[in-house]
């Protein structure tokens, strides 16, 4: 068993195969943590609790026997609020008598198989790790406050093999009398030493993902999006890598965010040199009114422990995600290789012009034609008609119906681009319900890309949106949604919720995208939902759930598509990174296909206007997409050099699990003075041999780990924007 309680010592020890997690239930109910690093056999780690000493100026609980224990020092699992420890709080709640005293105490527990699914209020579901009773085990404690009546079930679901926990909470008010909820994290983790790094990813449009490490210090450090959905401002992911570990090697915690919405973690390190870590939503944007009886469920936290670096972080993230959070058909289905037109069109187009579209990408080999922006209303610039989501037949002549069936004819599948979160002012659908947007009484409204918000909390703007895409989606032959989403929201207000209910706002807005992707989805579970946001502006676990690939970012250019996709590796499997081929020229084709391949690859220009040796080049790279499929979408990744850090070259490497395969990868970013060029591979079986494809060279995993792989080019040797890929098999 995974999760084992020992009734002697009152201590909870979680086990997967690296990893130990360990705290307590102490005197007067108290809940300690205690550990987590590196798997241990000890059952009694009730000594690691005290870090310090006894400071005389610590408030303390006289009831407790040891003078050394306050709660100013100790490390806990659900640390509250003003009850004698001074750190960041995990909960807070202010109750009738107006003070947000919140002090809850250990009652009891429950371990069971397997793990349930997260249901929000009023039914709505979250996003989460999905998992049979064989493949994981569930802790829950229940706590209580006393005074108010507050419960918190804290939920902790082991999955032993991939080093992986997964943590919520669900507060229920048991009292009498209404509670406001103004904090409620869904997971807190303490930890001895601050020798560690802090390891994230920052950025703005079309330059998301850029990774940044730096030290801990004394003081509180955070990461967070008001913006109501995630944002490119900060991913909802942050590592801890302890001194002196890197891409390969020492003690990496990684932790992700299942949650599409505002969003925080908060690291304190205390004057001991101890950092607590906080994560789950902004608390500064939130609060929750709980009448008696009512509940209110946490997002969930994914967390990873690994003792093989960041590398081996990002590949637990990577198998989690894959097999326990990405529930699509399409996760572990062969995907079509897609073009999209938009770059080409932009919404300069017609049926014919589609068709034409059509035609040559099957000689290409292109299996879907993906419509962009422009199909609906009278979408003939991004002004108008956003919320109108009919039809344009002076655009599509005949109809949806009949472009698709010609398009069908072709040989091709047929996608369709929707923005289900927006209206213009500019649209019917803002005309008959102006009210139906966000915005705060008395406020002037913002616009952002000429559009407004919709307010998706109100169940009549869902359905409004749902019936219109099910008139079209549910009567014609559509394969594929891309789902974008433009602009963040501003002047939040609710013209429907209570005064004291408008703290609720951003997170029932999340709760209301989840229902509606939700419905799309089991409505039309053949469909493939790529979700996508100004390129990566919701790239989050939450949005895995439903859409198994997302546009990763709207910069197509392959040298600065390197750090983004690289960056988004941290924590994201390479099969859900939305990258394409462009007519973007700053490199040569081979180039664009090797960046592109590295994710779900696709193509984003126009097939009318190729020349003969582009279309040569996208032919071959239709064929090395279905060749490379599974190591591409189910491989190990290793990030052999980092584009941020070498100034000439990146280098990646993708093994098949079996290690019977492998491709290389890389890309010359800055021609370098040196071409003699030997390059270490990893994740390669020592025992076997393996043969470079193309050459009669074999060698060892072991040598090809140890010496490298020869890329020695001779003069004038590699250009800038040049790339090779090597393909190895095992003999």
């Amino acid at each position: 068993m995974s999760i084992q309680f020992d009734q002697k010592t009152n201590i909870f020890k979680l086990d997967t195969d690296v990893s130990t997690y360990a705290f307590m239930a102490y005197e007067q109910g108290y809940l300690v943590h205690l550990y987590y690093g590196p798997k241990v056999p000890d059952e009694d780690l009730s000594h690691l609790m005290y870090r310090g000493w006894y400071d005389s100026l610590s408030p303390r609980n006289p009831k407790v026997r040891d003078r050394r224990f306050s709660l100013d020092s100790i490390p806990q699992e659900l640390p509250g609020n003003s009850t004698g420890d001074f750190r960041i709080s995990a909960i807070e709640a202010q109750a009738t008598a107006g003070d947000c005293v919140t002090d809850l105490r250990y009652m009891g527990h429950r371990i069971y198989p397997g793990k349930p699914e997260l249901y929000a209020v009023e039914g709505f579901k979250l996003p989460a790790a999905f998992a049979g009773e064989d493949e994981a085990e569930t802790l829950e404690i229940e706590m209580l406050d006393k005074v108010t009546g507050l419960k918190a079930y804290l939920s902790y679901t082991v999955f032993a093999k991939n080093g992986a926990m997964a943590r919520s909470m669900r507060v229920e008010n048991t009292g009498g009398s209404a509670v406001q909820l103004r904090r409620a994290y869904s997971m807190c983790l303490e930890l001895p030493t601050m020798d560690y790094d802090m390891v994230h990813m920052y950025g703005r449009w079309a330059k998301e993902n850029t990774v940044t490490r730096h030290p801990l210090m004394h003081g509180i450090q955070s990461i967070r999006s008001k913006r109501g959905m995630t944002g490119p401002n900060h991913n909802p992911f942050m590592a801890l890598l302890r001194k002196g570990a890197d891409e390969d090697q020492g003690e990496a915690i990684g932790i992700s965010i299942v949650y599409s919405g505002n969003f925080s973690i908060e690291t304190e390190v205390d004057t001991l040199g101890c950092p607590r870590v906080l994560a789950g939503i902004d608390p500064g944007s939130f609060s929750w009114h709980l009448e008696p009886g009512e509940i209110f469920q946490t997002p969930e936290v994914l967390t990873v422990f690994s003792t093989e670096g960041l590398g081996g972080m990002s590949r637990s993230l990577h198998r989690l995600f894959m097999n326990n959070l990405m529930r699509s058909q399409w996760t572990h289905k062969k995907r079509p290789l897609l073009i999209n037109s938009w770059e080409a069109a932009v919404f300069d187009f017609d049926d014919n012009l589609l068709v034409d579209f059509a035609r040559e990408a099957k000689k290409l080999g292109v299996d879907m034609l993906v419509m962009d922006d422009g199909w609906f209303g009278t979408r003939n610039d991004d002004t108008q008609a956003l919320g109108d989501w009919q039809v344009n037949e002076n655009k599509l002549r005949g109809g949806i119906k009949s472009l698709i069936e010609r398009v069908n004819a072709e040989g091709l599948s047929f996608g369709i681009w929707y923005e289900p979160e927006m209206v213009n002012p500019n649209s019917d659908l803002y005309r008959a319900h102006p009210d139906w947007i966000i915005k705060a009484q008395g406020r002037e409204e913002s616009l952002s890309r000429n559009q407004c918000v919709l307010d998706m909390t109100r169940k009549e703007v869902r359905d409004n949106i749902f019936d219109q895409m099910a008139e079209v989606i549910g009567n014609n032959n559509i394969q594929y949604i891309k789902w974008d989403c433009n602009r963040n929201i501003s002047e939040a207000g609710n013209a429907v919720l209570p005064k004291e209910r408008q703290g609720e706002f951003f997170h029932r807005y999340v709760l209301g995208v989840y229902e509606l992707m939700e419905r799309v989805t089991s409505t039309w579970p053949h469909i493939l939902l790529e979700n996508c946001s100004s390129g990566g502006g919701r790239f989050d676990p939450g949005m895995l759930y439903y859409s198994p690939q997302i546009w990763t970012s709207d910069n197509t250019d392959p040298i600065e598509r390197l750090t983004i996709q690289m960056g988004a590796s941290l924590c994201y499997p390479p099969a859900c990174m939305g990258a394409h081929v462009s007519a973007n020229p700053r490199t040569g084709f081979e180039t664009k296909g090797n960046v592109a391949i590295m994710g779900t690859h696709g193509f984003e220009l126009d097939p009318l206007k190729m020349t003969e040796e582009e279309k040569e080049w996208a032919k071959k790279q239709v064929a090395d997409y279905h060749k490379y499929y599974d190591l591409t979408h189910y491989g190990d990744l290793y990030r052999l050099t980092d584009p941020a850090v070498d100034p000439f070259f990146c280098d990646w490497e993708l093994v098949s699990p079996d290690k019977e395969e492998a491709l290389f990868t890389r890309v010359v970013m800055r021609k370098p003075e040196n071409y003699y060029q030997m390059k270490r591979l990893r994740g390669l079986d020592p025992e076997k041999m393996y043969r470079v494809e193309g050459t009669e060279q074999v060698c060892s995993g072991a040598l090809l780990m140890a010496a490298g792989l020869d890329l020695s080019q001779p003069w004038p040797g590699p250009e800038d924007g040049s790339s090779v890929t090597v393909h190895l098999t095992a003999e």
